[in-house]
């Protein structure tokens, strides 16, 4: 996270000190480094320079609109999941022809409104859903652009919450059953095959499982081609981890080398869906420590920062890296960093060894640009929190903080009980 360094003894992101920003904008807080967020997509891109390739960024990572402009302008793509995703990267500037719509369960009118805006392709992940795209496009006098979502049951070694490619998984089609869909597909009137897809995981750190997937497309590809089946794009997903704590993950370029080797100069347009390798260690969470406190052996330090704020430590179990904004010496204490959501498994960290704090203490949660705020909820009818964009010397906000008004903005009193 070279762009969060400390200058001195306080916390910069690029060249604006955090704890000013904190003043300007009360806390808790999203604050991203548009320097880190561009430097990431190019040195994922261009990765893959020799080959024909198109990188989708995977927006379910981090949905905000100004980020996703900034990747808009270098050239990306979107990988979406819902109509709101696709709302947002139209709104955001990326173009349709750079869209690939995944997800398992996708609604009437989200497949009519990415038919509407011209995508380039469905990953279907269900023969029943390509029944739907194929008449919701006749209906519409169009031809709709696909590729089937192949579930290659391959373990991608993460965390059982974010593996998507195991046969028990509800991502996907067979990887048996492909071949049969494909021929059904074949004969629709309004669709268009043009690609093969998968996905097996989220932060996964060897590229030994994208290779194992790679290999399985590759026999498919090969095996429609010969049948007739032009296969112009093979959608490898997404997926490559970062480091949260002492994880060691592949530099982008190895990933690719890797990748590069093992296509083979197959005829195909490769397309990678990078979420949180991208924006990840781009961005960090930061709260104010509101109490410490002492329960017999156990010490707590409650910030204002809570689960509906970051989810990952509840959900998963995740590391965060957990640094002060402003350094200073001290005893150190090993401590539970707890939020104020009424849950006991509201937490950011347990058993951390940190440097011992005081109310009003500021705290960075690191390695946070990915599924934080895209994560975040109104639980406990907490409004949600801003998100900040540093560029250089100068910060803007992208989203503002809720009010409590913003709460209740969608609900009535009903009537009967006026």
């Amino acid at each position: 996270m070279h762009d969060f360094q400390y200058r001195k003894n306080d916390l910069c992101c690029e060249q604006v000190p955090v704890d000013k920003i904190a003043a300007a904008v009360g806390t808790p807080f999203y604050l991203y480094s548009q320097s880190a967020l561009e430097s990431h997509f190019a040195a994922f891109d261009s990765a893959f320079k020799q080959i024909q390739h198109l990188t989708c960024y995977s927006v379910k990572a981090n949905s905000n609109i100004s980020i996703l402009k900034i990747f808009a302008r270098h050239g990306a793509g979107a990988d979406v999941v819902s109509g709101g995703e696709l709302f947002r990267s139209l709104k955001a500037g990326v173009s349709p022809d750079r869209i690939v719509y995944s997800g398992v369960g996708k609604l009437a009118q989200e497949i009519e409104y990415a038919i509407d805006a011209g995508i380039l392709m469905f990953n279907v992940e269900s023969p029943q859903e390509l029944d739907l795209i194929s008449t919701l496009a006749g209906k519409k006098k169009k031809n709709a652009r696909i590729s089937l979502r192949v579930n290659p049951d391959i373990n991608p070694g993460t965390h059982p919450y974010i593996s998507t490619g195991l046969k028990e998984n509800k991502f996907g089609i067979n990887l048996h059953d492909a071949l049969q869909e494909y021929t059904r597909a074949q004969q629709k009137k309004h669709i268009d095959i043009i690609g093969i897809a998968c996905h097996i995981g989220s932060q996964i750190i060897d590229v030994g499982p994208f290779v194992e997937a790679l290999q399985t497309l590759k026999y498919l590809v090969k095996k429609l081609n010969r049948r007739g089946t032009e296969i112009k794009y093979l959608d490898l997903g997404g997926g490559l981890g970062i480091t949260y704590e002492k994880e060691n993950p592949p530099h982008p370029r190895q990933y690719a080398q890797a990748l590069i080797q093992e296509l083979d100069r197959l005829p195909v347009t490769l397309i990678l869906e990078p979420g949180r390798v991208l924006v990840g260690n781009a961005g960090i969470l930061v709260t104010q420590v509101l109490y410490t406190k002492q329960s017999g052996r156990k010490h707590f330090i409650v910030v204002d920062a809570g689960m509906n704020d970051l989810i990952r430590p509840s959900l998963y179990g995740s590391y965060q890296g957990i640094q002060p904004v402003k350094k200073k010496t001290g005893t150190t204490v090993v401590a539970d960093i707890v939020g104020p959501i009424c849950e006991s498994g509201d937490f950011i960290a347990k058993k951390r060894k940190v440097t011992a704090c005081a109310p009003g203490d500021l705290m960075a949660v690191m390695s946070a640009g990915a599924y934080g705020f895209s994560m975040s909820s109104n639980y406990n009818s907490r409004p949600r929190i801003p998100e900040v964009l540093v560029s250089g010397g100068h910060y803007c906000i992208i989203r503002e903080r809720e009010s409590y008004n913003d709460l209740i903005q969608r609900e009535k009193i009903a009537e009967h009980l006026q």
